[in-house]
């Protein structure tokens, strides 16, 4: 996660082809070579933009203390986490996973009844990118200094939600559901949107990976394999419900976000890619629609569009486009 619509130029239209001599002369169209120059300012802005909301206003130094720092990391260069997290689909991954979750009533009082999500949601994403970020990429200090960090807040979330069961967000149980939700929004949004899907046994090396984490924080005998994965799934099924809490988060997630008008298109592709990556018996307690056919024919490539303009956008600067900026 630290890391738009496709548009139609007009002038390949072939009712505008008498239009073309007029780009035809001069310096009126750029020169291939030119291309990446000219483009560099708008994919700089687009990375800015990514960055500013999903990382913070410190972005470039909260990496320098995660991926350049000198320490011995949890996971090797070449693991498979290491490979999900770093690719786009974790947008797409992380909105499927805060629907996902809601489904718990339990997990969903506690959001609800402790989290600031309606007031600073972009505070929340930041930090939840964070503790990806320290414990996937991070030196093992800053890895472990996230999960306590995590783990003291935990010891303050706790209450009664609306059926009158007392919950606790430190209790192994919620934590672990909270936990599996997460890892099958992620493979699903990899498997779906990311730039190279993984083989299924790397998916099970991913899973694997994230039982280190989820260990950490406190959870009991998490998945390390994606058939334990669709397994305790399948186990939490009976306690998944529709709540007025989960279908009022959704509709702030979908539908109402705080967000300025420039930023609604993309932002509601990825709600909508997300959508299309739940199961149907998911959707039903959220209200959300199942069309299966529009989801075909448009969700999915508009969603692939959207990760390949983040990619290029989010996708480290080239020696010479640095050598640019310095000029």
């Amino acid at each position: 996660m630290w890391v738009a619509h496709p548009t139609c130029d007009e002038r390949t239209h072939p009712d505008n082809a008498a239009g073309l001599e007029a780009w035809d002369h001069g310096d009126v169209v750029p020169k291939p070579d030119r291309m990446p120059e000219l483009l560099e300012p708008v994919r700089r802005a687009v990375a800015g933009a990514v960055r500013s909301r999903v990382v913070g206003d410190d972005a470039e130094r909260r990496a320098s203390e995660l991926f350049t720092a000198t320490g011995e990391r949890w996971f090797a260069e070449d693991s498979a986490i290491r490979l999900v997290h770093s690719d786009v689909s974790m947008f797409i991954g992380g909105m499927r996973a805060l629907l996902f979750q809601s489904l718990h009533p339990l997990a969903m009082a506690g959001v609800a009844q402790h989290s600031d999500y309606r007031a600073d949601p972009w505070g929340r994403l930041q930090r939840t990118a964070d503790f990806l970020a320290a414990t996937t990429f991070g030196p093992a200090e800053e890895a472990q200094r996230a999960i306590d960090m995590v783990k003291k807040v935990h010891t303050r979330v706790h209450g009664t939600a609306r059926d009158g069961r007392t919950y606790r967000a430190n209790d192994p149980h919620l934590l672990r559901w909270v936990h599996i939700a997460e890892v099958d929004s992620f493979i699903s949004a990899h498997r779906a949107f990311g730039e190279t899907p993984l083989e299924p046994h790397e998916y099970d090396e991913y899973v694997a990976d994230m039982a280190v984490i989820a260990e950490k924080l406190g959870v009991e005998e998490p998945p390390r394999n994606t058939r334990e994965l669709k397994q305790q799934i399948a186990y939490y099924r009976r306690e998944l419900s529709s709540s007025p809490e989960a279908r009022d988060a959704a509709r702030f997630l979908l539908i109402t976000p705080p967000l300025p008008l420039v930023a609604r298109a993309p932002y509601g592709l990825i709600g909508a890619a997300a959508v299309s990556l739940l199961p149907l018996w998911a959707r039903r307690p959220l209200r959300l629609p199942w069309l299966p056919v529009s989801e075909r024919a448009f969700v999915r490539p508009a969603g692939t569009v959207l990760s390949r303009t983040l990619r290029w956008a989010l996708a480290p600067e080239s020696p010479e486009a640095l050598a640019r900026t310095t000029d």
